[in-house]
Order: structure tokens, then sequence, then C-alpha cells
């Protein structure tokens, strides 16, 4: 930055700390000028970046302008935005602590705009992987999402953004961005409604008009013609040559798409923003009766279809108001002023809703998942701030008076915070701190948020109280209550001055940025917001699962009245100012050069009123208390040391001596400098300047000198290097050999002088090579054999690597293939011995054989509550004669059932089955053993199936009987009734015979699989 200065009669000072005058607010304005003038639209105050918008595109957002600023050091070159990214970004890497970058500014000033370039920064600089490049486009993408259904072209903007939006962006351990998370704040929900002149509604409506395919507009009930609907004529603005919607259409489905919207979702949300259009289509007429009936039925029509709603139920619900009078129901008809804001307060409540369900799913898709420790929060966090500056128009309402209240919090939060920091660097440095004066806006915030005397609680007062409250009540009531107030004044208490520019329905605070009139009209209705109870109850039934999600069917018994808009908004600026207060901040204030949009122009009017609302003047004398510049040591001393003699060209002492010793030389007096613990603070400009200016006079000298000196050194040297380099090339040579000869002499030994070159070499050579080879997966049991001096080491960072392998594995299993491994273990600890085994370990158990359809809908019905588990058919055979029955088998969650078609033909309970027995050959025959005391059972139970092994598996994890699962290698006895046994016989042949054999045995035969 220093090397600026000395160009500071054309271009300014890059840091507004270092304005001789910097009182002087026309000094402060000048300096802006001349950076504008040649295109440097970026000015420090200290650590505060000051941004002009251009409205013109610059050269200066390049891939290479961003690795210019990467890692570089704050002040080392000219002010940027990448400079601030940049270092918040390294302050979250090596100090661990959340930061925030904090953007403000009046609407088209490019707060938007510079979120943008933060957000880009990230994504271009920062470690990248296939899952973070996900994010990183998620995070750009949300922009354009979030910019068509919040931003709105107005008198000072073409994209101002009319909902305060904060983002965190959270970074892992390595610095990449993984996640993030949106806050959104006071959408501006009567622009759906209303506009002004010349300015227009929501973007999104006008880019679903001129981009929506013609099937789309078709299906939505809508023309591609902004002027037939009511909601986007009253600014008189459909069009605006600088906008091209149907490009921006196609951008916003793009990124819906990139996010993760399903189109079923994209469905949906378009048709509730076309039923946005309708709804302000819908007309009344006013009956004999006095009350509003709905004379467009097509819309109600469309609505209906759109919101999936009753349409009668809705057309009802928009001409008539439920009331509750001695707790009986009365539906009471609305004159025609009424059922339009009950029209007009639908749309706004429908839309006003679904962006905040927008910005919910949004953050769904860009929260943070931790696949390997999911528990753990190793998530850092940089914030972004985007929110609307300090506003002042012709006609001020409840909108401004809650954007300027958020203005004056902030400026409290930023002054706090600039003296904490200011105060901290200074004790850290062992200086002495010397109390800055400052106006403490305190004052102001206590005016609007105390509790009871607020102005918040004295309109939420009046919004709840029973009887005729107006916005004139709210008026007279704050005139009663805060009428004495300093920052306060209203009609009634103004003097004659005051009185000619200040209309009876009007109140003026005294805001730190200067003097506001509010227009009390509206000021109930906007902070009530509320929602007749009967369209409340047709929303809460419609099958749109966006609208569905909405409207809350618990709205409708919770019995406690809903917080104001004011109280809401409040309460979010307090967790908001406890979220900022957490992190270490950083601050971009956003200047428009002026009203036209118009490159090159510089209104300086325009510019003196945002610098004083910005509160940048107060911010540069709060800098300035004390002093103006301050470095570390080693930074001013490589810059300055050519001016003293003892310091050039090199100092050998300490660096705080060495600083010491040059600005004595350079004469500076007491007053002007103070030397901390690390770093120099000067207090006046014009010492650096005259600093500056010296060492540029004294380049030129030292230059001509070293040139000199160069060329004799030159010439030396060569004739040097002609004597010196065979000598050199030979003593080189046998050191080398004396080196090596050693080295593997002792290669051996313990570690000594003569071979500690050589092991070093040896260990990073393997270090190295296992960095190059570690083992790709918990099955490679590869690893690079170790030296000898290595094999113990090794030995532990085998086990650690597998360890560490294992445990990631078993973290990224999902619980189907979990469950899938335990059955697969459990078959090998029953099972090893049978023949078919070998056969089954590749092929994957499923969840059941016989799906729901396959089982009889009278068993189904039998079982009742009863779920089944797995269901396999089987072949029974006779306790008599042995004869086959095809059966089913279902394992239920404490007992197994046999079926045969509609009928439950035996009920096996886990805890009565004392065994189960299987032979070693590759027949399917298994033996259920039951108690013989049990009257129930008439024996055990032969059974056959095509799926043994999975079968008795599942069935013995569920009765928990592994342990009794008992495999035979020649025959199975069994129990057919009371004091009966009998015998299966197994035998190897070519082919699987199950008969009953001559001597009345059960004669099994199957062929041995050779695959052992």
């Amino acid at each position: 930055m220093e090397s600026a200065l000395t160009a500071r009669d054309r271009v300014g000072v890059q840091d507004f700390v270092l304005l001789e005058n910097y009182t002087s607010e026309a000094a402060f304005v000048e300096n802006l000028r001349r950076r504008f003038k040649e295109n440097l639209i970026y000015t420090y105050i200290g650590s505060v970046l000051v941004s002009m918008n251009p409205y013109k595109e610059l050269e200066i957002y390049s891939r290479q302008h961003m690795d210019r600023y990467r890692g570089v050091s704050f002040f080392e070159i000219s002010p940027h935005i990448y400079a601030v990214s940049d270092n918040a970004y390294r302050s979250m890497r090596t100090e661990r602590r959340d930061q925030c970058i904090l953007i403000s500014g009046e609407s088209g000033a490019g707060k938007t705009e510079a979120s943008k370039k933060v957000l880009q920064y990230y994504a271009v600089t920062c470690p990248a992987s296939e899952q973070v490049q996900t994010v990183k486009d998620r995070l750009l993408q949300s922009n354009p999402v979030l910019e068509a259904f919040g931003n709105a072209k107005t008198l000072r903007n073409d994209n101002s953004s009319r909902f305060g939006k904060y983002m965190d962006v959270q970074f892992d351990f390595r610095g990449a961005p993984v996640g993030g998370h949106i806050l959104n704040y006071l959408l501006e929900k009567s622009r759906v409604v209303h506009q002004n002149h010349g300015e227009r509604n929501f973007h999104i409506f006008y880019q679903l008009i001129e981009g929506g395919e013609e099937d789309l507009l078709r299906r939505l009930g809508l023309e591609r013609n902004p002027q037939l609907y009511q909601y986007l004529v009253k600014g008189n603005c459909p069009k605006v040559s600088s906008i091209n919607d149907r490009n921006e259409w196609k951008v916003v489905r793009k990124a819906l798409s990139i996010i993760g919207f399903c189109e079923e979702e994209v469905e949906e949300l378009l048709n509730i923003i076309a039923s946005v259009l309708h709804l302000g289509n819908v007309h009344f007429e006013e009956e004999d009766s006095g009350s509003a009936a709905v004379t467009t039925e097509t819309q109600i029509k469309y609505l209906a279809r759109l919101l999936a709603v009753d349409g009668t139920l809705l057309k009802e619900a928009l001409t008539h108001k439920k009331i509750t009078a001695k707790g009986e129901e009365l539906m009471s008809p609305l004159n025609l002023e009424q059922a339009a804001s009950a029209r007009d307060a639908l749309s706004k409540a429908v839309y006003g809703r679904t962006f905040t369900w927008l910005v919910n799913k949004i953050n769904a898709s860009l929260a943070y998942k931790d696949e390997v420790y999911p528990t753990s929060r190793s998530a850092s966090v940089i914030g972004l701030l985007d929110i609307y500056g300090f506003e002042v128009f012709q006609h001020n309402s409840f909108e401004q008076f809650c954007i300027n209240y958020c203005n004056e919090k902030l400026q409290q939060l930023f002054i706090e915070l600039t003296l904490k920091s200011e105060q901290e660097e200074y004790e850290s440095e062992g200086i002495a701190w010397e109390p800055v004066p400052f106006f403490n806006n305190k004052i102001i915030c206590d005016l609007v948020e105390e509790k009871f005397r607020g102005i918040i609680s004295i309109l939420d007062e009046e919004c709840l109280r029973p009887g005729d409250a107006s916005d004139i009540t709210f008026l007279e009531k704050l005139e009663d209550t805060v009428g004495g107030h300093p920052h306060f004044v209203t009609h009634k208490l103004a003097d004659g001055k005051v009185r000619k520019v200040l209309g009876r329905d009007e109140f003026r605070l005294l805001h730190y940025a200067g003097e506001v009139n509010y227009s009390v009209n509206g000021f109930l209705d906007k902070n009530n917001d509320l929602l007749f109870r009967n369209l409340k109850e047709v929303m809460c039934q419609s099958e749109n699962n966006i609208v569905t999600q909405c409207f809350d069917r618990d709205e409708l018994t919770d019995k406690k009245r809903p917080e104001t808009t004011a109280t809401q908004f409040k309460n979010s600026l307090a967790k908001l100012m406890e979220i900022l207060m957490s992190k270490e901040p950083s601050y971009i204030r956003c200047i428009k050069p002026n009203d036209a949009k118009q490159p090159g122009r510089f209104d300086e009017m325009l510019i003196r009123h945002q610098v004083k609302y910005l509160g940048l003047m107060e911010n540069l004398r709060v800098r300035r208390a004390g002093f103006a510049y301050r470095r570390r040591y080693e930074v001013f001393l490589q810059r300055y040391k050519p001016l003293c003699p003892e310091t050039w060209p090199n100092w050998d002492g300490r660096l705080a001596d060495g600083v010491s010793t040059l600005v004595k030389h350079l004469g500076y007096k007491p007053d002007e400098f103070k030397l901390g613990r690390s770093k120099i603070f000067i207090r006046f400009p014009k010492t650096l300047f005259a600093t500056e200016d010296a060492l540029e006079v004294k380049k030129h000298s030292i230059g001509e000198r070293v040139g000199m000196v160069v060329v004799v050194i030159g010439i030396r040297c060569y004739v040097l290097s002609l004597r010196v380099s065979l000598t050199a090339i030979a003593i080189q040579s046998w050191w080398r050999g004396v080196l090596d000869r050693a080295c593997f002499i002792y290669r051996n030994h313990p570690r000594c002088p003569e071979n500690e070159y050589f092991l070093d070499y040896v260990r990073y050579s393997f270090l190295m090579n296992l960095r190059r080879n570690l083992p790709k997966n918990v099955l490679d049991k590869s690893w690079p054999k170790p030296p000898p001096a290595l094999i113990e080491a090794s030995e532990h960072l085998r086990k650690m690597c597998m360890q560490n392998m294992v445990r990631i594995y078993c973290r990224k299993t999902q619980p189907e293939w979990k469950n899938q491994m335990e059955q697969k273990v459990t078959a090998s600890e029953i099972f090893r011995d049978k023949d078919s085994y070998p056969q089954s370990v590749p092929k994957l158990f499923v969840g059941t054989r016989l799906s729901t359809e396959e089982i009889n809908p009278k068993v189904l019905q039998a079982l009742a509550n009863d779920k089944v588990k797995y269901a396999v058919a089987v072949t029974k055979y006779d306790r008599k004669g042995y004869r086959p029955r095809s059966r089913q088998l279902l394992l239920m969650s404490t007992f197994a059932v046999i079926v045969e078609q509609g009928k439950l033909k035996q009920r096996i309970d886990y805890s009565a089955l004392r065994g189960i027995s299987v032979s070693s050959l590759s027949d399917g025959v298994f033996v259920l053993h039951l108690p013989f005391e049990d009257k129930k059972q008439k024996g055990d139970v032969v059974l056959q199936t095509d799926h043994l092994i999975e079968a008795l598996t599942k069935l013995a994890i569920s009765a928990d009987k592994v342990s009794c699962v008992n495999v035979s290698q020649d025959s199975i006895k069994f129990t057919v009734g009371r004091g009966k046994e009998a015998l299966i016989d197994f035998t190897v042949g070519p082919e699987l015979l199950i008969t009953k054999a001559k001597n009345g045995h059960l004669s099994v035969t199957a062929p041995r699989l050779n695959s052992r």
C-alpha cells in the first residue's frame, strides 16, 4: 500500500486514515472522486472496505486477480474485495475463529454484487473435490433463485433486494466449502399487491410470463402479457430494457435443478406463483345488501386447481369472515373494501410463506453432511450479511421504519466492535488507550425497542387493544408516551419551522445518520399482517405439498395470538446481533455514485448523503483518534531501511532496536510515533508521507550505486571462478566420497554423526514411498517393506491405517448392507461345514422370498397386527409315509407359522424351538425339533426348501437359536409322535432324491458339490 503514496496527488490515498484533514467531509469525498475517476472503486478505512458501484464491467475480477490476493497480507497490495475475502478466510483458518463479512449500503450501491464476488472468490480459490464442487455450485446457484423470488426493480435499482439475507458458508478442516445456511429478514410482502410508479413486482412473475414454455403457461392459465395481471401493472413498468426476463428464466430453471429441486416441486412452486397472479385478478361487486360477491368465476377455478383447494370454500372465504360469539361460530359477510383486503392479505401470506419455504429448501440442499464423522462439528464458518442500508424516501412508511431500526442496531454494533478491536490492538502492543468520544446511538435503539415504552411496544399494544384502534390513535399514544424524547418529534410537538415540513400523520426520528419523517398510515395493518381464520382453514386443506408445509394445521388450534411483524423483526434482529457478536467481523460499505446508473458520473450531493448515512466519517474519526498508521517492525524496517546508514543494507540486531535507530535518524519527534511490542504506530499521515517521499529520492541514488557495484563484482567473480572451479570440483568430489563411504560403513550401527544423514534419507524415502502406496481399501493387504530401523514404527502405522480405513468403511456402510453382512457372518458360523455353503456366499440374502400378493389374504388377516418378516416356499414331509406337501413358512417377530393356502396349519413359538438339524450335503432338508411334552405339537417338523441357508439364518437370528443349529454328517433323528422316533439317512448320489426307504427311514440322496 505504501508504494501507492507517491501517486496520491492524482489518485488519492488508498486508506482514508492517511487523509491529513480526516475530519473534513469535503476531503473525504474528494478522495473518493479522485479514485473513482481512475476506476479505483475500492478504498480502505483501516480494515473497512469502501466500495463504489462503477455501473460498468471492470477487468479486476479475473482468476489472475484472485491469485494475486490469495495468501497476501491485507495491506500489502491495493484495496480490493478479494483482499477482505482472503483476510477473513485466512483468519478463519489460522485463528480457528468464525468470521463474518457485513455488506451494507443503499439500494443500487452494489451489495448483492459484492456478496456474489465474495462467494465466487471462495468457489475458485478454495480446495475442491467432486462433493465440494457440488456444494460450490449450489452456493453460487442459490443467488439467482433468491434474486428471482426476493428482488425487484425499484426507482433506484433494477435488481433491488427486497429482503435482508445472512448466509453462513461452512468450511471443513481442509478449508473447502462444504455447506451453507441462509437466514432471511423482512421480505417486502406489500410489493406483491402494490408497487410505486416506475417500480415492478418480484422478478419471478415477469420471468415466468416472458420465459415460460407455451405448454407451461397453458397449464397455469397464464398469457404472455404482463399487462393482463392487476398485480403487475400497479407500477406501470412491466418491461425494462436493462432486464432480459426470458434469459433470466432459463438461469433460474437451471439453478433450481442444480440446487436439488425435483420436477414435482418445481411444478407445485410455479402453481403457487401463478395462483398469486390469478388472485390479483379476482374481482368483486357489491350486492344489494352491501356485501361483496366474486364476479370472476374463471379465476376461482384456476385457483382451486393450482392451489389444490376446494373452489367453493375459497370463494366463500374471500367474501366472508368467520367470527366466534359466545362459543358459536358465525359467518359474517365482507364489504367490497374488506373483501379486497382479504384477497390481498391471502396473496401476501401465500407468497411470503412460499419464500420462507424456498429458503428452507435451499438450506436443506446446502446442509453440511459429514459422512465420516456425522456427529462432529468440524466446520468453520464465514458469514455474509447482505442487508438493506439506511433508507430515506419522500414517503417513508412501516418498511423504512424497520429497515432504519436495523441500521441503527448495525451501526451500534459497528462502532462497538471497531472500538473494541482498536482497544485490543493497543493493549496487545502495550500502548496506552485513550478513550474516544463518539455518538452512542443506544438512546435511539432504546427509543424503538425498549420494553413497554418503546415505539414497537406501543405499536403492538395499539394493535392488540380492544376498541377503535387506528394509525392516528397510535400516533397520539406515541406523543403521550415518548413525546419528551430528544430524538422524537411530531407535528403537534414541533416548533413552527418543523411543522411546515412535517405532516399531521407523521412522526420524525433523529437517527444517527439524520432526520427521517415516517407516515403512520398503514402501520397497524402492516404490523398485524393478519389472515382471516377461514382463509387459513381453506389453505390448510390444500393438497399442494408446498402449501401444506406453509400453512400448518396447528395454527388453527393454537389459541395464542401470533407475534406482530415488528416484534418478529425485533427478535430476529436480536438473534442476528448475537450471531455477529460471536464472529470476527469484516466490513464492506457500498456507495452508489449516481441515481441514473451511469458509469463515470459522480454526484457529490448523493455521495455526501451516503457517507453520512453509512457512518463513514464517524468510523474514520474513531480509527484516527489515536495513530493513523501502524505496521509490524519487519515490514517497516524492510521498506525504509535504505534511509539510514546503520540499517542499510541489513540490520542484524533486534527489530525494535532497528526501527528505533531508523526513526531517530529520520528525526521523528516523540509525539509523532510510539513503539509497541511488535509494531510501530505513527500518529500523523504527513510523517509517513515525508518518509515515503525521502525513500523515492533515495531509490535513484541507490540504483546508480548498486548498478556500478554489480558490474565490478561481476568482473571479479568471473575471474575468481575460473581459478577456483577446478579445485572446488575436486574437493567436492573427494568429500562426497568420504561421506558416502562413512554412511555405508555405519549404516547398521546405532544413530551417530557418521550415519545420521543416511538414516534420515532412508526414513524419508520409506515414508514417501508409503505415502504413494498406501492400501486403497480394507481388503488391500499390501504394505511397503520397511528398513530395519523402522520395522516397529511401520507396524504401528499399518495398524493405525487399517483401523482408520475400517472406521471409515463402517461409518459409510448403509444399514441395509450392515444387516446383510451380519446375516452372512451368522451363516458362516452355522454352515461352514455344509457342502452347499460356498455357493451361497456370493449370493445376497433377500428380504423375503414371497411378496404380500403371494400370501393368501386370509392368512394376513388371521395374523392381524403381526408383521411378516420373511416368507419362503417349503415342502413339508408327513410323519406317516413322508408324502410331500407344498407349504409356506412365515417368520414373525416371536413365532413362525406353516401355511397351506388360506389356513394356518402350525404355529411354532421361538421359545419352544429346541433345535434345528440339517445335513452336510447340498440337499435343502431341515428338521425343526419341538418339545414332545407340548400337546399342541405332534412332533418334529421335516421341511425342504431351495433357500435353506438364507431361510435358516433368518430363523436362527429371529429365534435367537444360532447355537442350536446342528449340521449332521450322516443321519438325523427326529420324533414323529409321543415316544416315537424316526431317522433321515443322507447319502451321496448323482441327483437330489427324497423317498421312503424299505427300512422305514426317510432317504435323502444329494450330489456332492466340488466347490472347496
